[in-house]
């Protein structure tokens, strides 16, 4: 699982001021129900959905995958439409969609004057411990010095402390070339919000804390922002993606690569990983497009609740960060299962 959410920093707070928990409803659309349907790009979505679908246990998908490997662009709306059932799944919640990305940080494989603050990959006791050190203790303790665990350096504590937010990222060299890191572990410890944090102590409204908005206050209060970091006592340690290239994003939850646009994370209590997910983003930018549910959050959590991948890069950082929108989302099923849902058919 990534366990990332720098564009969720709130979210906990937002979905408290949600409906109380409600039993679970499916409700059968058809597909001219879905809004802005006809206007998808469905080829888009496929290929998507291929590179994913393979690992997909149950028999009615792999069948479903089977097809749609063997499909051309021209069938993709086709295949969607004849072998899926758009189902509108609801939990009492509202809807809420946000935004991650893949950060991209300069720094070393060695430590230096200027990259001074390591990733670490995870301790063997950290494994057998639930939960282990909290984040401070971990940091002003010094376990983890001097054992081999470093990954690579970089030189603001802050980014560090955000990419361990999206939990994978990019790491630029000053030779050119890119390591990537990937979710490694965490220390078991719960994670807490430091912008919700921010909000309690009266430093900032709710509407105004963002990440840009954390980070900004942080280094202007040094020893007051250390505190506040702390505040999260979750800790994320990392391992080397190797197998990447360096054109396709990060690794999602399936353990395959996700899709600026088209990759989304869902709850997989309610959607089921790999499946095609027709969303509809309401806001400043309205989205209407089919997506493949591919990766996970800690903070996405509900029927109606989704994390829409943006990119790598400060870019993708800016859009995915002022996201926060209404909509709804509708999961495509496989027929049958789909009907298995709704005990009255139709």
């Amino acid at each position: 699982m990534i366990a990332r959410l720098c564009a969720t920093l709130l979210a906990a707070a937002v979905m408290a001021s949600s409906e109380a928990q409600a039993e679970t409803t499916y409700d059968i659309l058809r597909f001219q129900d879905l809004d802005g349907w006809d206007n998808d790009d469905h080829a888009a979505a496929l290929s998507v959905f291929v590179n994913t679908c393979p690992d997909l246990p149950d028999p009615d998908w792999q069948s479903l995958c089977a097809v749609a490997q063997s499909q051309k662009p021209a069938s993709a709306r086709a295949f969607f439409e004849l072998f899926f059932r758009p189902v509108l799944i609801r939990d009492g919640k509202d809807a809420l969609f946000t935004g991650y990305f893949e950060p991209e940080l300069d720094g070393s494989r060695f430590p230096t004057a200027r990259f001074r603050y390591p990733l670490f990959r995870m301790p063997p006791e950290a494994r057998n411990a639930a939960p282990w050190l909290t984040r401070e203790q971990i940091l002003t303790s010094g376990v983890l010095a001097n054992r081999g665990l470093e990954i690579a350096w970089v030189e603001d504590p802050v980014e560090l402390f955000f990419l361990q937010i999206q939990g994978s990222g990019r790491i630029r060299l000053q030779d050119g070339q890119f390591l990537r890191v990937g979710y490694g572990g965490a220390n078991g410890q719960p994670y807490r919000s430091v912008g919700v944090e921010l909000v309690r102590r009266g430093i900032y409204p709710l509407h105004k804390v963002s990440a840009q908005v954390i980070k900004n206050w942080v280094r202007r209060n040094p020893e007051a922002g250390q505190e506040l970091l702390f505040h999260n006592p979750s800790y994320v340690f990392f391992r080397e993606i190797k197998h990447v290239t360096d054109r396709d994003g990060p690794l999602g939850a399936m353990n395959r690569p996700v899709t600026a646009g088209r990759s989304i994370a869902v709850d997989p209590a309610f959607t089921p990983l790999g499946a095609p997910v027709w969303l509809e983003k309401d806001g400043a930018t309205p989205i209407r497009r089919l997506m493949i549910a591919q990766d996970t959050g800690s903070a996405i959590k509900g029927a109606q609740r989704a994390d829409i991948f943006f990119g790598t890069g400060d870019a993708a950082g800016q859009a995915a960060g002022m996201l926060r929108d209404r909509g709804r989302m509708v999961v495509l099923l496989p027929i049958q299962r789909a009907y298995a849902l709704v005990p009255d058919g139709v």
